[in-house]
């Protein structure tokens, strides 16, 4: 059987869809994840992955791009599947997808759906009320035939050592970027952390993508290895498992640390909901106010002036977090 996983939006929900891409490939000959080109790099770095078919969807995503009958048609083309599991956040439909595999010929498709799907899906599943976005994919999967075989935690492929970038001994990684600006803590507030954190004697590694290079220099502000734009997704992966302690908000490295089990400390604005998207399976501590005026709002700009949610945490919480995270460790 030749089988397709999709989950066509970030980086951080690729790693969340893993343990319903292990279940399926434990009774699939092949399993291709689909996804967009944000969530690329971790499905390359996924256990019981075969192929990655990497499509910008124009329902998804931040800036989606327009409708396409040009790449419609190449995407149904390139599908080549039997069995499919469309693989959404809470609030998005699944039909879309689902009417593009059928055009593809795929015979089996199963989805979480509030929607009637008529005849788009095989299984239109109802996720439970709560569930972690981890264990929504993963009941998904097993009502579509495929049970969970192992613990269903976050999991990546062994990651490159990475010692000559972070320097020897223990060390705590903070990571001040974000996707949105609403999920990110201040900068000014970063730097602070970093500056308590070496005060109380911890080193400290500052990570970034290659567009956030001012933004790790001011948080590492001399105090800390500033790494920004030097990790790829796979040498980030071997920094964060590396690391005693990760501090960081709600973004694709808060799952990736979970999946390399890496304690993390979460300042998390609850403009979506922690107990969806919290870190998975490893221990961790929530700053924040969960009850803000922004909760469950999604909103990609604090709507609050102050964006109180997160800038009410200081440097010496996130210290006393650290604490105790690399105690429990």
């Amino acid at each position: 059987m030749k089988a397709l996983v999709t989950r066509l939006d970030s980086f951080g929900d690729v790693l969340l869809a893993g343990p319903a891409v292990r279940a399926v490939a434990a009774r699939a000959d092949t399993v291709t994840l689909l996804c967009g080109p944000h969530g690329a790099p971790a499905a390359r770095l996924l256990p019981g992955v075969d192929e990655v078919l990497v499509w910008d969807s124009p329902w998804t995503g931040f800036q989606p791009p327009a409708v396409s009958r040009e790449e419609i048609d190449g995407i149904v083309a390139a599908v080549d599947a039997d069995s499919a599991l469309i693989l959404t956040s809470f609030h998005q439909s699944p039909l879309p997808t689902a009417l593009l595999l059928r055009l593809a010929g795929v015979r089996f498709i199963a989805a979480d759906s509030e929607d009637h799907p008529g005849s788009l899906l095989d299984v239109r599943h109802h996720r439970a009320p709560h569930a972690h976005e981890a264990e929504a994919a993963l009941d998904l999967a097993e009502a579509a035939g495929f049970p969970r075989v192992d613990d269903g935690r976050l999991r990546v492929l062994p990651p490159p050592e990475t010692g000559a970038l972070t320097g020897p001994g223990e060390y705590v990684v903070v990571h001040p970027g974000a996707s949105v600006p609403a999920r990110a803590w201040s900068p000014d507030r970063c730097a602070q952390a970093v500056r308590e954190l070496a005060a109380a004697g911890r080193r400290v590694v500052v990570t970034g993508g290659a567009g956030e290079r001012d933004l790790t220099a001011y948080v590492a502000g001399g105090r800390a290895v500033d790494l920004g734009g030097r990790t790829g997704a796979a040498e980030l992966a071997g920094v964060l498992a590396g690391a005693a302690c990760v501090v960081t908000g709600n973004t694709g490295p808060a799952h990736l640390a979970a999946a390399v089990d890496t304690p993390v400390v979460s300042l998390f604005a609850p403009v979506v909901p922690a107990e969806r998207w919290r870190p998975y399976g490893v221990p961790y501590v929530l700053l924040g106010d969960q009850d803000a005026p922004c909760a469950g709002t999604r909103a990609r700009r604090c709507p609050v002036p102050g964006h109180p949610c997160l800038d009410t945490v200081t440097a010496l919480d996130v210290v006393a977090a650290v604490d105790k995270l690399v105690e429990v460790a």
